[in-house]
């Protein structure tokens, strides 16, 4: 997805201080004009696709600071930090192949040969690595990335379970590991001393 140049370089100052705090940064969106602008930050822990209010407050403290410094952006701004969400913005390429079979809403800068700027249906994947593939009502259209303006997944039943086994399996594995932390094994099977 394109972004304006004060995205950019917002997101280039912001990109190494997210990530020594564990974090991936997302994306960098500038909403609103002079006063009432919002800088939205959007993170995410690359292991797990979310972020937590914690992780909010540490990524907010961090990243204002160095705005605070580094002053990118003339005039008074709201600083913003969230998570993507469950119906996030689909932003690179291999979010299409991530989230091939889920229901999306997608809209191009110009219109295709028929006219039309705005799609939804089911993502299909990518073909030649940069053409997105979407099944709609009226068949499967090809769009390629560059042509892009917006893409976001639509909230479903389907987006909504695969999020909540996606949830529960990070439960499991994180009790595992305290468990085995709390009997004094390590990650290779070997038992340490307690």
């Amino acid at each position: 997805m394109k972004q304006t140049p004060l995205e950019e370089k917002i997101s280039m100052l912001v990109t190494p201080v997210i990530e020594d705090l564990g974090f991936a940064l997302f994306t960098v969106k500038i909403i609103g004009e002079g006063g009432s602008r919002t800088v939205q930050i959007m993170a995410e822990d690359p292991a797990t696709g979310r972020l937590g209010i914690d992780d909010c407050t540490k990524i907010t403290k961090a990243v204002s600071a160095l705005l605070d410094v580094e002053d990118p952006i003339q005039g008074a701004y709201r600083l913003e930090i969230s998570s993507p969400g469950i119906d996030r913005l689909l932003i690179r390429t291999e979010d299409f192949e991530k989230y091939t079979g889920f229901d999306a809403k997608l809209e191009t800068e110009l219109p295709n040969t028929e006219g039309q700027k705005r799609f939804r249906g089911v993502i299909n994947g990518l073909k030649d690595g940069n053409i997105i593939l979407l099944q709609t009502d009226t068949g499967e259209v090809e769009i390629p990335f560059s042509d892009l303006s917006k893409a976001k997944l639509v909230m479903s039943d389907a987006l909504i379970s695969a999020t909540g086994k996606a949830v529960k399996k990070e439960k499991e594995l994180k009790a595992k590991e305290l468990e085995s932390l709390e009997k004094g094994e390590t990650q290779n099977g070997t038992v340490t001393s307690s």
